[in-house]
């Protein structure tokens, strides 16, 4: 970073302040939490003036909902439009998540809210919705019998091992794609 860069008293300007907050609050909502983060520590570790800060955002409350805007707006779309899978690999590979993949944000800002007319829990019921109707569109595909509870049961068991993980500190998603496996097998069977 130039001096040029840097204001009166070494901090840095508001040149890619946005970012700089979007950038913390992933860091710091991740680690601690949303309601454990307050705006005086997400301002000095992105390191602008809480005046930038709301000049980006009116409150806490949008950064929240930005916050979670940012993680796939395109719900999933590195598995869902894979050409190169069959619609049965496609549904099995949602389930190819890293061990290191933190907590679902959506399930994290729903849990710790508490507000179900929060704009951030509008926005997780939302994307929670627009998965389970991939995972049904890719069933669909598949030939399932059902599709749209065969997409409703295993978006229900995504969100189940991404929490068990968590809370167990272990891998829980090799086991939830065997289930998806036997669910997803058993919904086109009963098509055949």
């Amino acid at each position: 970073m130039t001096e040029l860069e840097k204001g009166p008293t070494g901090r840095r300007r508001g040149r890619g302040a946005r970012e700089r907050i979007l950038g913390a609050s992933r860091q710091l909502f991740r680690e601690q939490g949303i309601n454990r983060t307050g705006m005086d520590q997400l301002c000095a570790e992105a390191q602008v003036s809480k005046r930038t800060a709301y000049q980006h955002f009116t409150g806490k409350d949008e950064l929240v909902a930005e916050y979670l805007r940012q993680f796939d707006p395109a719900v999933m779309s590195g598995v869902f439009d894979r050409t190169d899978l069959t619609p049965r690999e496609r549904l099995l590979a949602a389930f190819d998540i890293p061990p290191t993949t933190p907590l679902c944000p959506y399930i994290g800002a729903a849990v710790e809210l508490h507000d179900p007319e929060h704009p951030a829990s509008q926005y997780a019921r939302d994307y929670k919705k627009a998965v389970a109707a991939r995972l049904a569109g890719a069933a669909r595909e598949a030939g399932a019998a059902d599709p749209e509870q065969l997409g409703e049961q295993l978006a229900l068991l995504l969100d189940g091992a991404a929490a068990r993980t968590r809370v167990l500190d272990a891998d829980a998603f090799p086991t939830a794609a065997a289930v998806a496996a036997v669910l997803i097998d058993s919904a086109i069977r009963a098509t055949a």
